[in-house]
């Protein structure tokens, strides 16, 4: 509240200008010039002096209303930034790919939401670069990034992790000598990919097959294309698409290979899969705020529901 409205509150609390000045621990002379400002100010009076004690004129009565809805609204604030605080209120924008959005938040959004069933959770979808650009004119509270480019300009706390495989049509040739290089489904579930002993294939041994690749941009697509740079292969590229989770479904159809996330696989699948030697075939996600702004406690909250 503005010093002049307190000035008046307390000269209305107390009926008098003399015990005013002593709450509001200034000379009565300086509360006087002050009130004698604001009144002239406003081109009217806000007390009768001729009545004792002093009161209202009716310019002062309407003065007054404000300053009661002003410190109403006031402690409404303070009482919601409290709220916020103890997570009993707020709001939280999310904005991620489909791929996370589809494959990671559902279980931390439905465990979040228990914990703190009054915080509104709204969700974003769109390319990861559009995700950071939008965190950056601060029109999300929070993304997630895997591209140490994106990452070093926010602030970013590790959150989760996957692996990138290679997956192979059921029905496309298997030659014998990398048979004993494929996974299923299951042996995914059961984290055997990630086991020291799992081994792992020469992509070089993939050269002929046809693949089905995330279009440039996607982070897929840089990896994969690192991935076939490192192999020295060209790879032959039969589609390119949007979304991980379609690719997955032509691979399932018998239309080509392609590299999926191993978050992504679920026991109804019955492609092959091959882990990759290469050490961007693992990735590291990070949840990226702005370090220009203040960082809700819910943001954090939901940060630590992700680790």
């Amino acid at each position: 509240m503005q010093q002049e409205m307190r000035y008046v509150y307390e000269i209305y609390r107390q009926k008098s200008f003399s015990k005013a000045a002593q709450a509001l621990f200034i000379t009565q002379p300086a509360l006087s010039i002050a009130i004698g400002k604001l009144e002239a100010s406003l081109g009217m009076p806000l007390f009768d002096r001729s009545t004792r004690p002093i009161s209202l004129t009716p310019a002062g009565r309407i003065y007054l209303q404000t300053i009661e809805k002003t410190r109403a609204l006031e402690q409404d604030l303070r009482h919601q930034l409290d709220d916020i605080r103890a997570l009993r209120t707020g709001t939280i924008t999310i904005g991620s790919s489909h791929f996370i959005n589809a494959c990671i938040l559902p279980e931390v959004l439905t465990r979040f939401n228990r914990r703190f069933p009054q915080v509104k959770l709204n969700l974003l979808e769109g390319s990861s670069h559009a995700m950071a650009r939008m965190l950056e004119q601060r029109e999300i509270d929070l993304t997630f990034s895997c591209d140490e480019a994106v990452i070093q300009d926010f602030t970013s706390t590790p959150v989760f992790t996957d692996t990138i495989l290679l997956a192979v049509p059921q029905d496309a040739p298997c030659p014998a000598h990398r048979a004993q290089y494929s996974l299923t489904a299951a042996d995914i579930l059961a984290r055997r990919h990630l086991a020291p002993d799992c081994p792992s294939v020469d992509l070089k041994d993939f050269a002929t097959e046809p693949f089905i690749l995330l279009r440039s941009g996607n982070n897929l697509h840089d990896r994969a294309m690192h991935f076939f740079r490192e192999a020295g292969i060209k790879p032959t590229v039969k589609i390119e698409l949007s979304q991980m989770a379609t690719a997955s479904r032509l691979a399932e159809a018998g239309f080509a290979a392609t590299f999926l996330s191993d978050r992504l696989v679920t026991g109804e699948s019955h492609l092959h899969f091959y882990r990759l030697s290469h050490p961007e075939s693992h990735r590291i996600f990070h949840a990226l705020t702005s370090p220009k702004r203040y960082l809700p406690a819910t943001v954090k909250a939901f940060i630590d529901c992700l680790k």
